[in-house]
């Protein structure tokens, strides 16, 4: 094994603290470094670091770390308003970025970090946990594979509890987050275009705040963050896909589920409990023939975090492309068109209308 991978963390939070704990696990790696304005923050940290605290060194920001802290790699887990920010000294160094999901909050910023991103050697990755849930994984390899024939119409569904609290509470307003279709839902049209493997033409989004934070102030403020959503996102290869989101059903047996129907059947992935189940086409009105198995996941991958072991199994991603043994999989741009699907839907649900993707890339 070579030397361990020295990481910085900014911002420590609620999922800079899981990311510290799935580095914990991750063979060959270090939390040497971490970094956030609120002392609260950094206590989080500690005391998910344990004894290795001692001697983890403490920064107020990205540039202060990425100046003295000698690092291979950093994880940046601030708040979405600040990518851009935090993100300008990192990309100026050698080192190899981690951004959490969404990119940034608007095109012209998430633009600018791919244009930087894209001219440096080091590895930059967007971190889009759902990926690597090894029941999403396991689902998407038996769509790739051919399993529902030709993929003509896709659904993913998450019935959730409402945000969380955050520190400042930043995340009640969409100047701050890029609106709940950038903030949440950014994860699912990535895998959007991961499944169909096309690009997405026209975006139709009906949501609203119907339920969450309505009786919330914040300075005299109410939040503006929708909490229950339809979208449609047309492919360029005609694959049709939905997203059906509310934030209020947290007594939902299952938080996501996703169907890919093409002309063999449908599969389903459902998440928890992590199990597939196939629905091959049968002559009608003859018996069902669905079959049903589950995807194991490494119970110390689950125990660290809460996006059903996926931020370990991303680790061990990136720790690959770090040490160049491994592609980056998930580019700055393809955290770019997941922030421009979110933004196409923010539009077309506060103006009701269908919004053409050229609207927002140009062309």
């Amino acid at each position: 094994m070579k030397d361990a991978l020295r990481y910085g963390i900014v911002g420590t939070g609620m999922m800079g603290v899981e990311h510290i704990h799935n580095i914990k696990i991750l063979e060959g790696a270090e939390v040497v470094a971490i970094a956030d304005p609120e002392p609260t923050s950094l206590g989080w940290a500690k005391d998910a670091l344990g004894a290795a605290a001692e001697g983890v060194a403490e920064y107020a920001d990205s540039a202060s770390m990425i100046a003295n802290a000698g690092l291979d790699a950093v994880v940046v887990v601030s708040p979405n308003f600040t990518h851009r920010a935090v993100l300008e000294p990192l990309l100026d160094s050698d080192v190899a970025i981690l951004c959490e999901k969404p990119l940034c909050t608007t095109m012209e910023d998430a633009r600018w970090v791919v244009e930087r991103a894209e001219a440096r050697k080091a590895p930059f990755w967007t971190g889009m946990e759902y990926r690597f849930m090894p029941p999403a994984k396991a689902f998407i390899d038996e769509i790739h594979g051919g399993k529902v024939g030709r993929l003509h119409m896709l659904s993913i569904r998450e019935h959730r509890f409402p945000f969380l609290v955050k520190v400042r509470d930043w995340n009640r307003f969409s100047a701050n987050t890029g609106g709940t279709m950038v903030e949440k839902c950014c994860h699912f049209f990535d895998l959007m275009r991961l499944i169909t493997r096309s690009e997405p033409v026209r975006v139709y989004c009906s949501g609203a705040m119907d339920v969450n934070h309505i009786d919330e102030r914040y300075d005299g403020r109410q939040p503006d963050i929708i909490d229950n959503s339809f979208t449609t996102v047309d492919f360029a290869d005609g694959t049709r896909a939905l997203l059906d989101l509310c934030m209020f059903a947290e007594g939902a047996e299952h938080q996501e589920e996703m169907s890919a129907t093409g002309d063999k059947g449908r599969l389903d992935v459902l998440i928890p409990p992590g199990d597939l189940v196939w629905s091959p086409r049968v002559p009608w009105p003859g018996p069902k023939a669905v079959e049903r198995w589950h995807v194991a996941v490494d119970e110390a991958a689950m125990d660290a975090g809460s996006h059903h072991g996926a931020t370990f199994y991303q680790h061990e991603a990136f720790a690959r492309a770090v040490r160049g043994e491994g592609e980056v999989q998930v580019t700055a741009r393809d955290g770019l068109m997941a922030v421009a699907i979110g933004a196409a839907a923010e539009l077309s649900a506060r103006e009701k209308r269908v919004v053409e993707m050229a609207e927002l890339l140009g062309g």
